[in-house]
């Protein structure tokens, strides 16, 4: 059975063409930088390894980009769409309606829309990737894997913000958690690496959106993104936490709209607001040149993370692991350096020479004596979904 996954990120997508049971990696690609001019189109199969560099506008062109490369007569691995069994979809934002993978209906499309607000930078495209999918692929059974579902396990002490209690009961605000089929997948390859009776890890998914999450015994317990995906840690776009009084100050006396605030704090803030680079390694590129508002950047974003360390070991007593994932996570030495810097209350002793090697397999970066192990995990979202609509339809 063949399955196509698609992961549509803020700014990217990612696919791979799965072939399961047997988990066989029949292709993979990303498409990043999505809506500018030097987009970047990498595609792999066993017998070629393609990178583009060109304009592509919108998700919408990126997907049929990716579809002309499956079926194209010399790259492509299939030679008609009917090949294609089940397409599984990364959907940002369920909020109660789905705690478990899902085939798609017009109902839950609707649902996916209406939560749309929720999480703007996402769920919109994910929408888009299923409408497009549907069309490119009208015979293939459409599966929505979705974000919030490993949350399902948080406390009501961490779900609950304390606002009326109404508005919990009666409008569901609360924390619901994002990049769990992440968060998930690394959580479980780490439990089976650490082989650990009882398990005390923070999960750190740092890409263009990121997110960290304290697991108990392969359960979540907190988690950093809450009503929507753009509070908690500093992002490529999005702001993280900030002081909600801000929002008023920018209304109420700078005169902005409401619509201009939330593309303020979505769109226009985070990384690229410090430096005018929402790509990280640029950012790196320029703070190694010199550029000191790059430098404070990488060194407020550091920050964050570290606090957030902090609380969660609080908040699980403890710490055996924590884990570096996703783009950033796995690839930035200079993040992972920074984070781990001044960390040895809390056991974390990072080895510099282990860092800076380049691997796409889990390993350890600490050092020997380290009471706390540091694992880089290669994040893979897209067999996860596979596995996961494979068992929904099997």
């Amino acid at each position: 059975m063949n399955i196509l996954v698609i992961n549509s990120g803020s700014s990217s997508i990612k696919f791979q063409l799965i072939e399961m049971p047997s988990e066989t990696l029949v292709c993979s690609g990303l498409v990043e930088r999505i809506g500018e001019n030097d987009a970047i189109l990498n595609y792999k199969t066993q017998q070629v390894d393609i990178k583009q560099v060109e304009s592509i506008k919108d998700h919408n062109q990126g997907l049929k980009k990716i579809e002309d490369l499956l079926l194209d007569p010399e790259k492509g691995v299939i030679k008609n769409a009917d090949e294609i069994d089940i397409i599984g979809h990364r959907v940002v934002h369920g909020g109660n309606s789905f705690s478990n993978t899902t085939l798609i209906t017009e109902a839950v499309k609707q649902d996916i829309k209406n939560y749309s607000s929720l999480a703007p930078l996402h769920n919109p495209n994910n929408l888009e990737g299923i409408i497009v999918a549907e069309q490119l692929f009208p015979n293939a059974k459409q599966v929505a894997v979705f974000d919030t579902a490993f949350f399902q396990s948080l406390p009501e002490k961490v779900k609950k913000y304390a606002i009326p209690n109404a508005l919990y009961n009666e409008h569901e605000i609360q924390v619901y958690g994002f990049h769990g089929t992440s968060h998930k997948y690394v959580t479980e390859k780490a439990l089976d690496y650490l082989q650990l009776k009882t398990s005390k890890i923070i999960t750190i998914h740092l890409g263009n959106g990121c997110s960290m999450t304290a697991v108990v015994n392969g359960k979540s317990v907190d988690h950093s993104l809450g009503f929507t995906p753009s509070n908690g840690l500093i992002m490529g776009t999005r702001a993280g936490d900030i002081d909600h009084a801000v929002i008023f100050y920018l209304v109420n006396n700078l005169g902005y709209t409401l619509e201009e605030v939330s593309t303020l704090l979505n769109k226009q803030s985070g990384m690229l607001g410090l430096t005018g680079y929402a790509d990280l390694r640029d950012i790196e590129r320029e703070a190694e040149n010199g550029n000191e508002e790059c430098k404070l950047a990488l060194a407020i974003n550091t920050s964050r993370i570290k606090k957030f360390i902090g609380a969660y070991t609080a908040a699980m007593n403890g710490l055996d692991a924590i884990v570096f994932t996703a783009g950033i996570g796995e690839n930035s030495d200079v993040i992972r350096q920074l984070v781990c810097e001044d960390m040895d209350f809390f056991g974390i002793e990072l080895d510099a020479s282990k860092n800076e090697v380049r691997s796409k397999i889990l390993r350890e970066i600490n050092t020997d004596t380290s009471r706390t192990k540091i694992l880089i995990i290669p994040t893979n979202e897209e067999l996860e979904i596979a596995k996961q609509a494979y068992q929904l339809l099997n």
